[in-house]
């Protein structure tokens, strides 16, 4: 679709940790990276305990992060979390790697999402 010209700068989102799907791990997470067109703008993310390991590997891995309860319902082992709490918790391993976090004007501009 891209080579059609269909789809222009798509937003790739890679899921990792699904049961019966891409296993939540650096080596899958890495082969679809590479398989992804040059140049392209995505997010890696995993699914239950694997949410924050997996935001960690795709900053790591030059991608974006996703975080939210759709994925995780907990921010510690028994601890409810809110989306709040998991985005200070992906905000704080994000800085501690060393990348910067993109504001919401910043990001809407990378995806090339119009505000309406």
């Amino acid at each position: 679709m891209i080579k059609e010209g269909l789809l222009d700068n798509p937003l790739f989102q890679l899921c990792l940790g699904i049961p019966w799907g891409a296993p939540a791990d650096t080596t899958t997470m890495k082969a679809m990276v590479d398989n992804l067109p040059a140049n392209a703008t995505w997010a890696g993310f995993g699914i239950g305990r694997m949410q924050m390991p997996m935001a960690a590997q795709a900053v790591l891995l030059g991608g974006n992060v996703r975080v939210g309860l759709e994925d995780n319902l907990y921010l510690d082992r028994g601890v409810l979390a809110s989306n709040g709490q998991l985005v200070d918790r992906a905000v704080e391993i994000i800085s501690r790697l060393g990348a910067r976090v993109l504001s919401p004007a910043e990001g809407r501009a990378k995806m090339n999402l119009n505000r309406r």
